[in-house]
């Protein structure tokens, strides 16, 4: 079968969810599907409307059924969808159940295979079932770990003769991966959802699988640890807080130059106030791109100047970020050095040589371990656990790409804020 760009609704507002319909209808979009969030917030109405609204296009209901298979089916089809989801790990009876309701309301019937271990096994009991589709799914937490692989779909569709379709991270350089690798169904979200443009990703990506072509693009990708920085770079304070659960910043630093942006990998500093000694040692310990993080206990005197930050620079530093004082506050901004402190002040200390480096330090309840990532801009100083960054990094990523769609829809429609997301309505009763 010629390929399919199905595209996935995952919204939680029905207006907003027409709304990016259209714009991909308009696109060349050949399936809608009423994402699980749509159907979970808005009902089964969701489905209805999307009949009522594009009665030629088919509309696939993602219920991602486990158990009452012939209730679900029955309602989903008589609301109007042409394909009806159900969950590799619902039991044999329940997706028998789900293959003979879909039969009796003129319904096809997908199965997902999300999270199934033994899946080239199960895709072929199901398909003996007499299922109409095989979904083979890369849950969106998962591929903010950057774990996003076609190897799975490539032994599926080797093993299966019905459709298989493939959703999670596809975006227009990557659908043509999926057609290669034998999809026939290729469901794509947030590239398509959370563009400013939809109508004009939707036929990109529609052409790419078409003719085969990738189409570069900069936003909707997922990276790996091996290059967070270059999305780091990208995003700011307020989408890592956001992404971090609305994290906390390292209160009460301020930026030194404004319109700087600092990115990079901790040397941590534990000093006594106003010793100078360790802070500068630092600068020979740390590698290019580093960030030194110093703990001088949020008092003066200062422990950085211009003289350590002509040093920093030569170093090829990322910045500083200081929980104490800091001098020289002019030279520094005309060497534009990204400096972040919480006192300034015209008093030094004195290198008395007290203190540690690369040990774990607290500062501001916060605790930092050399290697932990540091991003500071405008609003302030975000830290990143090592251990988390990858996925910490792609949901900021997710965050930015989903106010762009926002605030697109503003713009577009001069309306509000409160209006795009429908606040009233989820304010707690």
């Amino acid at each position: 079968m010629r390929p399919i760009l199905q595209v996935a609704l995952d919204f939680i507002d029905l207006n907003r969810a027409v709304k990016l319909a259209k714009e991909t209808v308009a696109g060349g979009c050949d399936w809608l599907e009423v994402g699980t969030p749509l159907i979970k917030s808005e009902g089964l109405g969701s489905i209805r409307q999307f009949r009522q609204l594009f009665p030629k296009i088919t509309i696939v209901a993602d219920m991602k059924i486990m158990d009452a298979g012939r209730t679900e089916v029955e309602i989903a089809a008589k609301s109007g969808a042409d394909i009806v989801t159900v969950l590799g790990h619902a039991s044999n009876e329940t997706i028998k159940e789900c293959v003979n309701a879909a039969k009796n309301y003129g319904a096809k019937i997908m199965v997902d295979l999300i999270e199934v271990d033994n899946y080239i096994e199960r895709a072929k009991e199901v398909e003996s079932f007499g299922v109409d589709y095989i979904g083979l799914h890369i849950p969106i937490d998962e591929q903010m770990t950057g774990k996003i692989s076609f190897d799975k779909l490539k032994k599926v569709t080797k093993t299966v003769k019905i459709p298989v379709a493939i959703a999670g991270g596809i975006n227009s350089e990557t659908a043509v991966d999926a057609v290669n690798s034998g999809a026939s169904i290729i469901i794509v979200g947030g590239a398509i959802t959370k563009s400013v443009d939809a109508k004009k990703s939707t036929q990109q990506i529609k052409n790419s699988i078409i003719k085969k072509l990738k189409v570069k693009t900069e936003l909707y990708r997922r990276v790996t640890e091996n290059n967070v920085k270059e999305i780091l770079l990208k995003v700011s304070t307020a989408n890592l807080s956001d992404a971090l659960h609305r994290g906390l910043p390292l209160k009460g630093l301020i930026p030194i130059i404004n319109n700087k942006k600092m990115v990079g990998q901790a040397v941590t500093v534990r000093t006594y106030p106003g010793d100078w000694a360790k802070p500068v040692e630092a600068i020979d310990v740390a590698k290019k791109g580093d960030v030194i993080v110093i703990d001088a206990g949020g008092v003066p005197p200062a422990v950085w100047g211009e003289l350590a930050t002509n040093s920093a620079n030569q170093k090829k530093l990322a910045g500083v970020v200081i929980n104490g004082a800091v001098r020289d506050v002019r030279e520094i901004r005309k060497l534009s050095f990204p400096v972040f402190a919480k006192l300034i002040t015209p008093q030094a200390g004195e290198p008395k040589g007290f203190g540690e480096i690369n040990v774990p330090i607290v500062i501001e309840g916060i605790r930092i371990f050399a290697g932990d990532w540091i991003v500071g801009d405008d609003d302030g100083v975000i830290v990143i656990p090592q251990k988390n960054i990858t996925e910490i990094t792609n949901r900021a990523m997710d965050v930015l790409e989903k106010e762009n769609r926002i605030r697109g829809e503003i713009l577009k429609n001069k309306t509000t804020l409160g209006n795009v997301t429908e606040l009233l309505k989820w304010e707690k009763k």
